[in-house]
């Protein structure tokens, strides 16, 4: 029996932290600008399609591809910052709905195009240093690419809070706190913003590539992630890398119990459950400032 509950807790913590990197990329973006960025599962998915067709064509394992995947997508994040949303921050009427629709409009243009070059067919990656390899401790079963994607996502954690205490990570937050202001104190906001959506979309590369070693690769998948990152990020606290963190073990946790306990199709209607209960006691989220 205990060996049954450590399986369970073990596993949720495995999702969870993986959950925890994926909003981490949104809420650096939705922090630094107030935008929430719908084409964010899209970019996840991306990352696994390249992960994807380097192991198929030239053979390379997606621990090794990571670095070489996350500056493809540092350089695509920069590249829909300069080309779409520092346009759609200068309209200067409903702001906020032509954001939404930039960013949404871009979702669909991805996943249409990546089901127009890939086909909507199921895709994996099934042979590599960890596929299909589990190690036993005391009777729990650790599937090898979980645990490998799970530290990655501790490192990148770290990574990021390492990031907050440098002269960029200063920058950053106050480009967050007064986005006007900073002006005056000679830091260029517009390259600030750049930089903060490569960040974000380098951070939710680095998840992808780490999913695709041991999940199916589809135009669809960024949806089914985006969604959860969604529900991390409200329930941690909007803009908090803390509250993401600690949201989505939480969310794997909820996941993991209620797929033992009751129907697995019942996992997702839990993880609302427990959103709404909090939200009602604290609007702004576990960790939220905002």
């Amino acid at each position: 029996m205990t060996a049954i509950i450590l399986q369970v807790v073990i596993g949720g913590l495995l999702m969870g932290l993986i959950y925890a990197l994926v909003a981490a990329g949104l809420s650096l973006i939705f922090g630094l600008m107030d935008i929430v960025n719908f084409a964010h599962g899209e970019l996840m998915m991306l990352a696994m399609f390249a992960a994807f067709v380097l192991w198929q064509y030239a053979g390379l394992d997606p621990l090794m591809m990571l670095p070489v995947v996350a500056l493809l997508l540092f350089g695509l994040g920069v590249l829909i910052y300069r080309g779409l949303i520092a346009r759609a921050l200068s309209v200067s009427f409903n702001r906020g709905m032509v954001q939404i629709f930039v960013t949404f409009g871009l979702a669909i243009f991805i996943r249409g195009a990546a089901q127009f070059v890939f086909g909507g067919e199921f895709k994996s990656i099934n042979t590599g240093w960890l596929a299909g390899r589990t190690a036993q401790i005391g009777g729990v079963y650790l599937p090898l690419p979980q645990v490998a994607a799970s530290l990655v996502c501790l490192v990148a954690f770290a990574g990021l809070l390492a990031i907050s205490r440098t002269e960029f990570g200063r920058a950053l937050e106050a480009t967050r706190e007064d986005r006007d202001a900073v002006a005056l104190i000679g830091i260029d906001r517009d390259r600030i913003f750049a930089l903060g959506w490569g960040l974000g979309a380098a951070t939710v590369g680095v998840a992808g590539v780490m999913l695709a070693g041991f999940y199916y690769v589809a135009p669809n998948v960024g949806a089914n992630f985006a969604l959860i990152a969604y529900v991390t990020v409200a329930l941690g606290g909007f803009g908090s890398l803390l509250g993401a963190l600690v949201a989505g073990v939480l969310i794997g946790e909820v996941e993991a119990v209620t797929a033992a306990l009751l129907e697995p199709s019942l996992k997702q209607v839990s993880v609302f459950g427990i959103y709404m209960v909090v939200l009602m006691f604290r609007p702004r989220g576990l960790f939220g400032k905002l």
